[in-house]
């Protein structure tokens, strides 16, 4: 059984993907950065570009059935990692007792310079 939950974003039809796929008990979710309404939520902002993603994954999770708790695997992008310990910050606030494996991985750059921040969460229900 494959589910595929969308977010409506006009990328999703032009580039060929979804927020997330849900699998039987697993749910990945593709890579989120902070894009509201078609502008960059809190421009250059590590901290509030971190905590804007979250929600969008949490809602996107929430879509597929799943929980925060859920997730078991986190990779974070990001454009300078000079700012890891407030993407740090705001990912241990989000997260909560959830605790899963993650990297944090310095990136070049993601499709707008205003975005700082990227996140791909895997979730498994048990």
């Amino acid at each position: 059984m494959r589910q595929n939950i969308f977010s409506g974003a006009p990328w999703e039809d032009s580039v060929g993907y979804c927020r997330a796929v849900r699998i039987e008990n697993r749910v990945e979710v593709s890579g989120t950065t902070s894009i509201m309404h078609g502008e960059v939520f809190m421009p250059y902002d590590h901290y509030n570009q971190t905590k804007r993603i979250y929600e969008i994954i949490f809602d996107a999770l929430q879509k597929a059935g799943a929980l925060p708790e859920h997730i078991v695997r986190v990779r974070i992008f990001v454009v300078d990692i000079g700012y890891w310990e407030d993407v740090a910050r705001a990912h241990s606030e989000m997260i909560g007792n959830c605790r899963p494996a993650m990297s944090m991985i310095g990136a070049a750059g993601l499709i707008d310079p205003a975005l700082v921040v990227e996140i791909e969460v895997t979730a498994i229900m048990s």
